[in-house]
C-alpha cells in the first residue's frame, strides 16, 4: 500500500477532541475511538496553553501508537514537534504551510484547512498532505461559522482540483456522512462523537455508513464490467 493511499485509509474519519468530552476524560474517549477503529485523532483546544496541550499529546500518544494511528495538533507546530506528534493541522491564519514543509522531516504530516479549490492546489503544491474542507453543514464549534454550510458538492470541487486526501468538516453526523463520502472525502467529526454517552459506538456507526458510501460506486458499476 502506497504512503498516499495509506493516508486515505486512515482519513477516512478523523475524531477531534473536545476538552470537556460528555463520554468521560478526554484519555478514556480516544481510547474508546481507537478500539472501535478510528485511525485518526486531532487534538484540538483553542485555549489551553501549550504546556496543558503538550502533556495532552503526551498523555494520547501510546493510545494511538499502540493501534496504528494517527495524532495530529491543531494549530500548535511547536506542541505537536516538541511531543513527537503525527502532525499538525493548520489553518489560513496559522504558520504557512510551506515553511513547515521545508522545517520539518518529511514523515511528518500536514494538514490545511480550506474550502477553495485554488487555494486547495496551492496547499498542495507547498506541502500539505491533506485538506480538511468545511463547513460541510455549519459548525457550532466556530464562532461566527454557524450558518455557513458550503455542502458537499463544494468539498467534492475541492477533492477533484487538489489531487490530495481531504475531509469534510462541520455539522458531520451519521445521517448526513454518507454524503461527504460519496465526493471521494473522508469526514471530520467532533461533537457528534465528543457529545456522545458511548462515543465508540459513534465511531463504529460512522464507519459502517463510510465503508458503504465508499463500496456504493464499486456496486453500480459491477454489472457493466
Amino acid at each position: 500500500m502506497s504512503r498516499e493511499s495509506d493516508l486515505r485509509r486512515q482519513l477516512r474519519l478523523i475524531v477531534l477532541t473536545h476538552p470537556r468530552p460528555a463520554g468521560g476524560n478526554l484519555v478514556d474517549v480516544v481510547a474508546e475511538c481507537l478500539e472501535a477503529g478510528c485511525r485518526a485523532i486531532q487534538l484540538r483546544d483553542k485555549q489551553a496553553p501549550a504546556a496543558d496541550l503538550y502533556r495532552q499529546t503526551l498523555d494520547l500518544l501510546p493510545l494511538v501508537r499502540a493501534h496504528d494511528a494517527l495524532l495530529f495538533v491543531n494549530d500548535r507546530l511547536d506542541v505537536a514537534l516538541a511531543a513527537g506528534a503525527d502532525g499538525v493541522h493548520l489553518g489560513p491564519d496559522d504558520i504557512p504551510v510551506e515553511a513547515v514543509r521545508a522545517r520539518v522531516p518529511d514523515t511528518f504530516r500536514i494538514g490545511y484547512s480550506t474550502d477553495d479549490p485554488p487555494v486547495g492546489r496551492a496547499a498542495a503544491v507547498a506541502g500539505a498532505d491533506y485538506l480538511g474542507v468545511g463547513a460541510v453543514f455549519g459548525t457550532i464549534s466556530k464562532v461566527g461559522l454557524e450558518d455557513e454550510a458550503i455542502g458537499p458538492e463544494r468539498v467534492g470541487e475541492v477533492v477533484r482540483s487538489c489531487g490530495l486526501p481531504c475531509v469534510g468538516i462541520g455539522g458531520i453526523t451519521l445521517e448526513n456522512a454518507a454524503a461527504v463520502a460519496a465526493q471521494g472525502a473522508g469526514v471530520a467529526v467532533l461533537g457528534a462523537v465528543m457529545q456522545a454517552g458511548r462515543p465508540g459506538d459513534v465511531v463504529r456507526d460512522l464507519l459502517q455508513v463510510l465503508s458503504r458510501a465508499a463500496d456504493e460506486p464499486a456496486a453500480q458499476e459491477a454489472p457493466g464490467t
